[in-house]
């Protein structure tokens, strides 16, 4: 995830956290805080290094084990610079241009003020997948494109200089709770939501989240039925009710289904608040002692350091990049 803002939200928790620590039970996993592509839009220094740690600290208090897994920051590990480089190389801009998220932000952001780092950003991305020597790749499918890119790179890039990359499997999440913005619940909860009732961040203080929850948009009949198409907003709040509590959607449903929609609502912000207050508590605690946080994560550079450069020496050695003398 991109340190690009204060807190992580709760789409991000139910899409990719809670997934991730499943994996990390089963997978050699390697988790990264990708401050490089945050750079794409304009960063305030200040806020970035802040944000950075924040991210890490949420990392690590949600659940993903630095001791077990792999945690870096991406800028600490600079091969993951000089591969998206060499990637650039072999990466025609047909391909880049093809891919929709370009696209899409650049047509927001206006052609004139997009960077080439937005443009090139996919191929970082593969350099972040390629150099770990990653079997397998879980996103959502808004990043299949990514990933199918990855593979074409790595696939070309064997074919012309040898076998020297994994070429990765994509493994689309599926039976992640997908949330939705409470304001808006037609909209995923992102943190550019409209209107900041909208979004429930990991780090809001319980009488925020209660506030926001309590303000959900719902409907006029007044039924409690999980029905996406037809009632969104209360659909959205028995998913949420569902995650925090470890509840089927049957049975969330059926504790619900004959009460009103304030019963409902004050159900969720106190499973929402039970369940972010430890993340909250153990977020605090990481950020108050700044100096132990770094070095965690600059154990999770070392560990990724390893690997990555390993990989970068291979591909530097096929491609004809003559070694320093001594390394």
């Amino acid at each position: 995830m991109q340190p690009s803002a204060d807190s992580l939200h709760f789409g991000n928790y139910a899409g990719a956290l809670l997934q991730w620590m499943e994996m990390q039970k089963t997978h050699d996993a390697v988790f990264c805080v990708v401050d490089l592509h945050a750079l794409t839009v304009a960063q305030d220094p200040l806020k970035l290094a802040e944000n950075t740690r924040k991210t890490a600290a949420q990392y690590i208090a949600s659940g993903i084990d630095p001791e077990t897994s792999t945690l870096f920051v991406q800028s600490h590990v600079s091969a993951h610079s000089e591969l998206a480089w060499i990637l650039n190389t072999v990466t025609s801009f047909g391909e880049a241009s093809r891919m929709t998220q370009f696209k899409d932000k650049s047509q927001k952001q206006g052609s004139d003020n997009a960077t080439v780092g937005l443009f090139t950003y996919p191929i970082l991305q593969a350099a972040d997948i390629l150099l770990h020597d990653a079997d397998v790749v879980p996103v959502g499918e808004d990043q299949r494109q990514h990933i199918e890119l990855t593979r074409d790179i790595a696939g070309r890039f064997n074919q012309r200089f040898g076998e020297v990359f994994t070429v990765p499997e994509v493994t689309i999440v599926s039976g992640a709770a997908k949330i939705f913005d409470l304001q808006n619940p037609g909209s995923k909860m992102s943190k550019s939501g409209e209107s900041p009732l909208g979004i429930l961040w990991l780090l809001d203080d319980p009488t925020v989240l209660t506030k926001k929850i309590k303000s959900a948009v719902t409907d006029t009949d007044n039924g409690i039925r999980f029905d996406p198409q037809a009632k969104p907003g209360v659909s959205n709040l028995l998913t949420l009710l569902s995650l925090a509590t470890g509840h089927s959607m049957d049975e969330t449903v059926s504790e619900y289904a004959g009460g009103g929609y304030g019963a409902l609502k004050g159900a969720v912000a106190d499973a929402v608040v039970a369940l972010c207050k430890p993340i909250r508590e153990k977020t605090r605690e990481l950020l108050a002692d700044p100096a132990e946080l770094d070095r965690i994560l600059a154990r999770g550079a070392e560990k990724a350091t390893h690997t990555a450069s390993a990989t970068l020496s291979r591909v530097q050695h096929a491609m004809g990049l003559l070694p320093r003398v001594g390394s």
